[in-house]
């Protein structure tokens, strides 16, 4: 089976200084493909590179098996790409841009497509406002709408629900969903970690330029073992005490709140002595597993900024 999106030794340089450094790995037509990484870790200079807007130092770029520099008319017609940074022209209407837009590609407009797109975004009330009247939020369903327009079979997401709201969101993972059911390829860049742990069949994660792992989601989450035990305290702590250091304790919410590890075979009602032996009183608790973002913290050593604007 021909790759969506074959990536081979890609390489790129600003200034003498690597953004992305002999990256290779492979998404499979139909996956949602997740490319993770904190800011500067270069996920925004790949996708500039698979798209053809940053030229490419070294290395190879195949889109179900075309080159995308020497067969660049052919693979930009494949690839639908919603940028990170909102891009609009603030004198076209909504109608007038996805009108148009179809034709940059050389594919005819699709009626049927432009009304099923506008519909699932939740754009009809807004087709006739220019770009500058739009709020941030329909901005972003804009983009999506004009990144699917020619009918990609690689639809890229960069940073999709940075700074919008809950609704958006909810209406843009089911529209991703049934898009990729009918069998458009998704890769996706978020800083929302439950979001790339929900959608996200495997996962990629970057870090200052080198791909730093590449696994199925569960085999990522597999990497920390245990479980967290999350206490809270009737009486808030100043500092945990040196005899819970095994537990990796963490105080939250001004003291009132303590994060422990316990291992898989150890139980919480052994912890609760050690915290009653402490003199400690515990109000409430609750154990949780842990989720991507322990992983992603455990492999880069950075927090995700929850999809706020950020570096490349």
């Amino acid at each position: 089976m021909t790759s969506a999106l074959h990536i081979e030794h890609l390489h790129k340089s600003f200034a003498g200084a690597p953004a992305v450094r002999n990256l290779s790995l492979t998404v499979q037509p139909g996956e949602i493909f997740g490319l993770l990484g904190p800011n500067g870790a270069g996920k925004s200079t790949t996708i500039n590179m698979i798209s053809g807007v940053c030229r490419i130092d070294s290395g190879q770029v195949l889109i179900f098996g075309h080159d995308n520099r020497s067969e660049r008319r052919l693979t930009r017609r494949l690839v639908g790409v919603m940028h990170q940074e909102i891009v609009t022209d603030n004198f076209f209407t909504i109608d007038r841009a996805l009108r148009i837009h179809s034709g940059y590609y050389g594919v005819p407009r699709d009626a049927d497509w432009c009304e099923l797109l506008i519909e699932r975004l939740g754009l009809g009330p807004h087709l006739h406002k220019s770009m500058n009247k739009l709020s941030g939020g329909l901005k972003r369903r804009f983009m999506v709408a004009k990144a699917m327009i020619h009918k990609p079979r690689l639809l890229i997401l960069d940073e999709p629900t940075a700074g919008v709201d809950v609704e958006l969101r909810r209406t843009l993972w089911d529209f991703v969903r049934e898009i990729n059911a009918e069998g458009v390829t998704v890769l996706l860049t978020t800083h929302y970690l439950e979001e790339a742990e929900q959608m996200c069949e495997r996962i990629a994660i970057m870090n200052h330029g080198d791909l730093i792992a590449l696994e199925k989601t569960q085999q990522l989450l597999a990497r920390i073992e245990g479980r967290y035990l999350h206490v809270t305290l009737e009486q808030p702590l100043h500092e945990v005490p040196e005899t819970l250091a095994d537990l990796r304790p963490a105080l939250r919410d001004n003291g009132s709140a303590l994060r422990l590890v316990i291992d898989a075979e150890q139980g919480a009602g052994e912890v609760l002595r050690r915290l009653g032996d402490l003199g400690m009183t515990v109000r409430d608790i609750e154990t949780s597993r842990p989720g991507l973002e322990e992983v992603f913290l455990h492999l880069t050593g950075a927090r995700p900024d929850n999809g706020q604007a950020g570096g490349k």
